[in-house]
C-alpha cells in the first residue's frame, strides 16, 4: 500500500468516525427527549429524519470507501455492489430534500403575521411527519430505478465501459443514456438547492429588518424572547450555506463520473470525501447552535 492510499485511507477513517458520533450523538438526544415526554417542536422531527438520513449516507458511502482505501477491493458481490450504491441515493436524496424542508419551515415560522406565508403558520406544523414520510417513500421508490437500471445492462448488447468505485463496479450504458439518466436526478436537486438559497435568502433579509426594527428597544424581556428564534434562524442559515456548497462540488464532480468511464481513482476518491463532508459537519452545527443540548450533556 502506498503512501497516498494510506493518508485516503485514514481520511476516509476520521470523516466516518466524526461523522458517525456526531449524528448518533444528536440522534439519542432526540431519541431520550422523545421517551422523557419531551413536548417536540416541528424541527425536532425533521432534525431527526436529517440525523438519519446523514448516518444512512455516512455508513454506505464511508465504510466501503475506507475499506478500499486500505487495499480491500471489489469485495461486494453485484447483488452487494446494487443495495449499497442504492441506500447511498436515498440517504443522499433525503438529505437535500430535508434539509430544504428544514429551511422552507424556518422561513414560514419567522416570517410576518402580515405576509403571504400568514396561513402556512398555523397549517405547516400538522404536515410536516406526512410529508417527510411521504418523501421517504417516494424517494425510496425513485431510486429503486437505480438498481434495477444497472441490473438492466445485463440483457442490452449496447454496454458501455463499467464504472469502477473500488469496492465494486458497475455497468453503464451508451453515454446519451447515462446523460439522460444523471439529469433524471440532478433536475430535482439543483431545484431543492436553488429553494434552499432562496429561503435562506429570505431568512436574512427578516433578521435584518427585525434588528433594524428592535435596536431602538433595550428592554432585556424582548431581547431574550428574540434570542431563541434568532439563534435557531441563524443555525439553519449556516446548515443551508455549508449544504449548498458541499453539495454543488459533489455534484459536479458525480456528473464527471458519471459522464467518463473509467474515471481515475483520485476523482472517484475526492468525490467520496466531499460528498461526505456535510453529513459530518451537520450535526457539530446543530449542537453549537442548541445551548438545550448541552445542557443536556453536562
Amino acid at each position: 500500500m502506498d503512501s497516498g492510499d494510506m493518508a485516503m485511507g485514514l481520511m476516509f477513517l476520521s470523516q466516518s468516525a466524526v461523522g458517525i458520533l456526531g449524528n448518533f450523538s444528536l440522534l439519542y438526544y432526540h431519541l431520550v427527549l422523545s421517551c422523557n415526554e419531551y413536548i417536540l417542536r416541528p424541527t425536532d422531527m425533521i432534525l431527526r429524519n436529517l440525523t438519519i438520513a446523514n448516518s444512512l449516507l455516512i455508513l454506505s458511502k464511508g465504510i466501503p470507501q475506507t475499506m478500499t482505501a486500505f487495499g480491500w477491493k471489489h469485495f461486494l458481490t453485484d447483488l452487494g455492489c446494487k443495495l449499497l450504491l442504492y441506500t447511498q441515493r436515498v440517504g443522499r436524496s433525503m438529505s437535500i430534500v430535508i434539509t430544504c424542508l428544514l429551511s422552507v419551515f424556518q422561513n414560514i415560522t419567522i416570517s410576518p403575521m402580515d405576509s403571504y406565508w400568514s396561513n402556512l403558520k398555523e397549517k405547516s406544523p400538522k404536515y410536516i411527519g406526512f410529508s417527510i414520510s411521504l418523501c421517504w417513500i417516494l424517494y425510496m421508490v425513485v431510486n429503486s430505478i437505480f438498481p434495477l437500471y444497472i441490473f438492466s445492462t445485463r440483457s442490452s448488447k449496447n454496454l458501455s465501459k463499467n464504472t469502477n468505485y473500488g469496492y465494486c463496479s458497475s455497468e453503464g450504458r451508451d453515454k446519451i443514456t447515462d446523460t439522460l439518466y444523471s439529469a433524471l436526478f440532478v433536475f430535482p436537486e439543483v431545484i431543492f438547492s436553488v429553494l434552499m438559497m432562496w429561503s435562506s435568502g429570505s431568512m436574512i433579509v427578516l433578521l435584518h429588518r427585525h434588528k433594524q426594527r428592535v435596536q431602538h428597544i433595550h428592554s432585556i424581556k424582548v431581547s431574550s424572547r428574540s434570542c431563541p428564534e434568532s439563534r435557531a434562524t441563524k443555525r439553519i442559515i449556516v446548515l443551508v450555506c455549508s449544504f449548498v456548497s458541499f453539495h454543488t462540488l459533489s455534484s459536479l464532480l458525480n456528473v464527471c463520473i458519471a459522464l467518463h468511464f473509467n474515471s481515475s481513482w483520485w476523482l472517484v476518491n475526492i468525490s467520496a470525501l466531499i460528498t461526505m463532508c456535510f453529513p459530518m459537519v451537520s450535526p457539530f452545527i446543530l449542537m453549537s447552535h442548541d445551548s438545550t443540548f448541552f445542557r443536556f450533556c453536562f
